[in-house]
């Protein structure tokens, strides 16, 4: 089940990216996200595939 995350829920994951930044990912369509009345809902994958460049859960092929 995919866990589905708001803006500030999405900053406090991710040391150093503030709610701003991820707000401003979002209206730029850098980070994939979708609009529920006033708010940015983030799936948590999205973001660790946005800001890691992979999906969590996938280890590093060396």
């Amino acid at each position: 089940m995919k866990r589905i995350l708001t803006i500030k829920q999405a900053a406090q994951l991710i040391e150093g990216l503030t709610e701003y930044r991820i707000r401003q990912m979002c209206k730029s369509g850098q980070l994939r996200c979708f609009r529920a009345g006033n708010k940015y809902l983030i799936a948590e994958e999205d973001l660790y595939e946005t800001v890691f460049g992979r999906r969590t859960g996938e280890e590093d092929k060396i």
